[in-house]
């Protein structure tokens, strides 16, 4: 099977039911594909999720070298466990959740802290970093903002704790509704919510320009 079976275009046409059917099948296909270790799927799963989940693990550790490590433990993760992917969810939302538990398994134990610690808390790998992940496709994110504003809100976000850091990243850059937040770092709904606009509060002194079309997409 080809993989372009597996990724099919979408277009702005197309209405909501039939986009989400249009992904439902996209996960079904991907998630047979895993169990069949499909070694041209896996491939083009990396070329798809690469620049994403490398940002992903940039905004989460901020250590590049870090998170290069993550990033090639992740796809191990994929090859090994696909057959758990059983496409009953999206494939970045089950990408993303292996990402972020190997980083809270690192931390626990490099520090010994209870998992409440490592996710409230924050700690040495919060500190401020320079980056950039070059990347074809704008996200969500990108199409209401300018460059200036991007690098603004960048810097601001490397300034918060990572358990806000993290949802303003992936409901911004990720696209991802507070529902697949939640699945992916496992709180409860209002959890999601509180960090979500606690993260925002929290950036908006931080940044001049480019909060109120933050703010527009929550």
């Amino acid at each position: 099977m080809s993989t372009d079976a597996y990724f099919r275009p979408s277009f702005a046409q197309t209405s909501t039911t039939a986009v989400q059917d249009e992904v439902r099948q996209e996960s079904v296909a991907i998630s047979a594909g895993l169990k069949r270790q499909d070694v041209g799927l896996l491939d083009e799963l990396i070329v798809r999720y690469q620049h994403r989940l490398m940002r992903y693990l940039l905004y989460l550790t901020s250590n590049r070298d870090m998170a290069e490590d993550f990033f090639q433990e992740v796809w191990m993760r994929v090859l090994v466990r696909g057959a758990q992917f059983n496409g009953q969810a999206r494939f970045d939302t089950w990408l993303f959740t292996i990402a972020r538990n190997l980083v809270i398994d690192q931390r626990r134990k490099r520090t010994m802290a209870s998992l409440d610690e490592l996710i409230e808390g924050p700690g040495d790998d919060d500190r401020p970093m320079s980056f950039e992940i070059a990347d074809g496709e704008p996200t969500p994110f990108d199409h209401f903002s300018s460059l200036e504003d991007r690098e603004q809100i960048a810097a601001a976000l490397l300034q918060l704790d990572t358990i806000h850091r993290e949802v303003l990243v992936l409901r911004f850059h990720e696209d991802m509704s507070l529902d697949e937040i939640a699945k992916v770092t496992r709180a409860p709904l209002s959890t999601v919510k509180s960090r979500l606009y606690r993260g925002i509060a929290a950036i908006k002194p931080k940044l001049e320009n480019a909060y109120p079309r933050l703010q527009g997409a929550v």
